[in-house]
């Protein structure tokens, strides 16, 4: 006997609202309404006879049910997606930039998280420094970049998905040494967050030397924890383990950032996509 039929874009409202713990974020990434996302899961709980979802005023968790049906509900939506991909004779390009100052160390979950969104569409993606993303998007090499911007940013459009503060974060074992130039650790020469940290150095009067340059926020991560020196990060993508010396080490400060969202995307597929980026982002 065939049990009642699931709906997929119930399916789909309670995904995304377990995986981004806010109905507000999931109806974003949907492009929907609260409330519609509100009654798809209402319907699917019904359905299956079975709470889903703990509602609270600012935080939305799962139950001992809704954790059972959450490995489910992932296959059920990515075999959606295989059968309506089955006879596309081309699947969709999206050509995404993204910079790890701006996504930290989260990009690997980040990307599996979007891959699971649309099976047939082929992302093409560059991980480097905002300044080159940022001219990339501007020759429309690229579709769509999440980039960090220092500064005003004159004259350019894009999505804030967030606000950063700064500082500089060392491992709580590596010992001040006044009068001793700052070890310093950064990323690429191309990094506006080195050479912003650089000039509020040289504007302060500190002295500093090169500690250790890194092509990735991994390689960076890894110097600061072995205590190689101090880096100048948004406090969201520090290190656990590290602290922020600024105020210990009499070190200048480095302001906010914003981290941006650009999208030339036209089409309704690869908009949805950059819905989903954005929102997964946010949470």
């Amino acid at each position: 006997m065939i049990g009642p039929a699931l709906d997929v874009e119930a399916v789909a409202a309670f995904l995304q609202t377990a995986e981004l713990a806010s109905f507000t974020r999931a109806a974003v990434a949907l492009g929907s309404t609260q409330s519609l996302v509100s009654t798809r899961i209402k319907r699917l709980e019904t359905t299956l006879g079975k709470p889903l979802l703990q509602r609270h005023p600012r935080l939305v968790r799962l139950t001992p049910e809704g954790e059972l049906f959450l490995p489910a509900a992932r296959e059920f939506l990515a075999a959606h997606g295989r059968a309506l991909a089955a006879f596309t004779e081309e699947p969709e390009r999206i050509a995404l930039g993204i910079s790890e100052q701006a996504a930290g160390p989260d990009v690997p979950r980040l990307l599996a998280r979007l891959a699971a969104h649309d099976p047939g569409l082929l992302v093409n993606l560059r991980i480097e420094p905002s300044s080159l993303l940022e001219a990339a998007f501007e020759t429309g090499e690229l579709d769509a970049v999440l980039v960090r911007r220092i500064g005003a940013g004159a004259g350019r459009t894009g999505e804030v998905l967030r606000e950063d503060v700064f500082g500089w974060f060392a491992s709580p074992a590596l010992p001040p040494r006044p009068g001793a130039p700052l070890p310093l650790i950064s990323l690429v020469g191309e990094c506006r967050l080195r050479r912003h940290a650089i000039e509020a150095l040289n504007r302060s009067g500190r002295p500093w030397r090169e500690a250790f340059i890194g092509g990735g926020m991994a390689a960076v991560a890894a110097a600061v924890s072995g205590g190689l020196g101090v880096s100048p990060l948004a406090a969201r993508i520090a290190p656990r383990e590290a602290v922020d010396v600024a105020a210990a080490w009499n070190l200048p400060p480095l302001g906010r950032s914003q981290v941006v969202l650009r999208s030339q995307v036209a089409s309704a597929r690869g908009r949805s996509f950059v819905r989903e980026l954005a929102a997964a982002f946010r949470a």
